[in-house]
């Protein structure tokens, strides 16, 4: 089973792949999606669609997670996060794939054991379940991480 995780954001998508097989996993791809902040909120959001359509139609993934969305103290921000992330939502639906939707602390729990857990220690357990993996970036290891913690809860 391919699995992509998403850590949706306007400004920078994360996006890992991993690959399940039993109950070994291994890692297939990671990569962000970054988009012009100096372009129109449309066209940044079309960007992303089009960014992730591409990892999408490159690896075809079996199924996919994405991370909550969680509430900024700054309401416009959130109201951006949630529209980058019905973008991620929207493509992949499109694409025909089941999604899974996990908080935060979840996610952590599922890769470090706590969900209070720091970045730095979700990416030191992500190089201990992914040995010699290269991060694309801060976005892209959490979006391992969903991708992960997805292999880790679901059946089969």
């Amino acid at each position: 089973m391919i699995i992509i995780g998403l850590d949706p954001s306007l400004t920078c998508t994360g996006w890992g792949i991993v690959a399940k097989s039993g109950n070994r996993l291994t890692h297939v791809a990671n990569g962000q999606v970054k988009t012009d902040p100096k372009a129109s909120l449309p066209d940044r959001l079309v960007t992303l669609d089009r960014d992730l359509t591409d990892v999408i139609l490159r690896h075809r993934p079996d199924c996919s997670a994405v991370e909550e969305v969680f509430v900024n103290k700054n309401p416009q921000s959130t109201l951006k996060l949630g529209q980058a992330r019905g973008v991620c939502l929207l493509a992949l639906a499109r694409a025909g794939l089941p999604v899974a939707e996990y908080a935060t602390r979840l996610v952590k729990k599922a890769i470090v054991g706590t969900g209070g857990a720091e970045k730095a220690q979700v990416q030191a357990m992500l190089g201990v379940l992914l040995p010699g993996v290269k991060l694309a970036g801060a976005d892209a290891a959490d979006a391992l991480a969903v991708a992960i913690a997805h292999a880790h809860l679901v059946r089969g």
